[in-house]
């Protein structure tokens, strides 16, 4: 059965939903409020997709009311939190995020991030809401109960698999403009295109998400990123002009360069390949954010060298400092999270080193040492970072990435670097020679800690300290 068909079909309900629902339509009944459900679960529920267990209520009527009503006849009396500004309220019930408004219009100043709000019809409600596949409502009153209410046609857009606004874009978008990264949202997560007036009107108004928190550009970026196929959300960023606006170190990423006939590949076009790769193996937002930064520093330390041609010397070490001004500038969090970033991007072209043959066990301690628990997360996007056409190429770099993964695998077990805690600290040092914090500390535990992995000496306390005595010794420091 198409989409299409099911336009005139009621809805079936699970027996939790029922039990809700019909609550609610009780509820609505008594207060006189034709009441609805709309947005996100009624899209999911035609496309068989699980929804994230929120279900948006419309009722012809105060919000807040039925709510507040709703509330007292569900098992454990749920709390009821209010937005009187807005009209709007909320509660959570077996896990579901419930909200509840009165049918409204709204409308933005040209210079507001909030809406003015008033009192509306059903159809002013759909009307005002960001797209067509968004605006279908499921009856909730007893003379239609179940059926679908659909004045844009949303069902034929679900079914042709297309992002439109229910009116003219430039309205829609102008109104709240983050609903211009909300389309490009949804087409990366459900794999739709985006019909070409509404696209023009994203085009048009793209300046206008400067009006727009930082938190809310960021939150749909990361759902970009989170998507099936990040490329297709960052590919209509570029395309229409969002990304110079919220993220221009990525646009700078663009273009190639021809000189004494070498070129460069595109590290825009190679980035958004990347991060589809990483995506079919991890749902890591963190990681994600790795893949996409990881070459994030090559337009800015790009060079043409003859007769060695391009080069993007300390790329990778630029790039884990770049990372941190981004995180801050699009209000990421700045702790763990940025760290593992940092991390993979300062590590990502090691692995590539350790393909070779002769590569010692020292190296592979170091990166084991400095990898520590983002080794993994590291291995996964070194992998995704393989982009070439070439299948032959392609089966040397996994055979050659397999012998890196052996050799990682024997050296940890033999030394167990991962969990490597060097066995002489700054306190020991301090306490033995009578010492404050200063050079000397740090040139001994330095000492200690790479001789350790190089190899010259044991994981070993006993042998440590004899080597912590030499170095003193030889700085001219007596034991306390």
């Amino acid at each position: 059965m198409g989409l299409s068909e099911l336009n005139k079909k009621q809805f079936q309900f699970s027996e939790d939903e029922q039990f809700l629902f019909s609550t609610i339509s009780n509820c609505a009944e008594q207060l006189g409020y034709p009441c609805y459900i709309v947005g996100g679960f009624v899209r999911d529920k035609l496309l068989n997709r699980s929804y994230k267990k929120d279900i948006d209520f419309v009722c012809v009527g105060s919000g807040i009311a039925l709510a507040l009503k709703v509330a007292t006849q569900l098992p454990g009396r749920p709390f009821v939190s209010e937005f009187k500004n807005f009209g709007t309220a909320h509660f959570k019930f077996n896990d579901i995020d419930i909200e509840f408004v009165g049918a409204r219009k709204e409308s933005y100043h040209r210079d507001s991030r909030n809406p003015i709000v008033e009192d509306g019809t059903l159809q002013d409600d759909q009307l005002r809401r960001d797209f067509t596949i968004n605006a279908m409502a499921i009856s909730l009153n007893k003379n239609d109960y179940g059926t679908l209410i659909d004045p844009f046609n949303g069902v034929d857009n679900l079914e042709y698999r297309i992002i439109k606004t229910p009116q003219n874009p430039e309205i829609t978008f102008s109104d709240d403009p983050l609903r211009m990264m909300r389309a490009i949202r949804f087409a990366a997560q459900l794999n739709f295109d985006i019909e070409s007036v509404t696209y023009d009107g994203i085009k048009n108004a793209k300046d206008r998400i400067k009006i727009i928190s930082q938190e809310r550009i960021t939150d749909e970026l990361n759902k970009i990123l989170l998507s099936p196929k990040p490329s297709i959300g960052l590919y209509y960023l570029s395309d229409s002009g969002l990304l110079e606006i919220i993220f221009p170190e990525l646009e700078a990423m663009h273009g190639t360069k021809m000189i004494d006939g070498n070129g460069h590949k595109d590290n825009f076009y190679h980035t958004l390949e990347v991060i589809d790769n990483i995506s079919t193996t991890t749902d890591n937002l963190w990681l994600r954010w790795a893949a996409l930064l990881h070459d994030i520093a090559k337009p800015v330390t790009k060079k043409y060298i003859p007769p060695t041609g391009w080069t993007f010397h300390g790329h990778e070490s630029v790039g884990a400092k770049m990372a941190k001004s981004i995180f801050t500038k699009l209000k990421l969090p700045l702790q763990q999270e940025l760290k593992q970033v940092q991390n993979i991007v300062s590590l990502h072209m090691r692995p590539i080193s350790l393909t070779k043959e002769n590569v010692t066990d020292s190296a592979i301690r170091r990166l084991l040492f400095e990898a520590g628990e983002d080794l993994e997360g590291l291995m996964l996007l070194c992998s995704a970072d393989i982009t070439t056409k070439n299948r032959l190429k392609i089966k040397r770099y996994k055979e050659n990435f397999e012998m890196v993964r052996e050799k990682l695998k024997d050296v940890e077990e033999r030394d167990h670097i991962r969990s490597f805690q060097p066995p002489i600290t700054g306190e020991l040092i301090m306490q033995t020679f009578n010492l404050k914090p200063g050079r000397e500390v740090g040139i001994i535990k330095d000492y200690v800690r790479e001789s350790i992995l190089d190899g010259l000496i044991p994981n070993d306390f006993e042998r440590a300290m004899e080597l912590m005595m030499e170095k003193a010794k030889e700085l001219g420091l007596n034991q306390h």
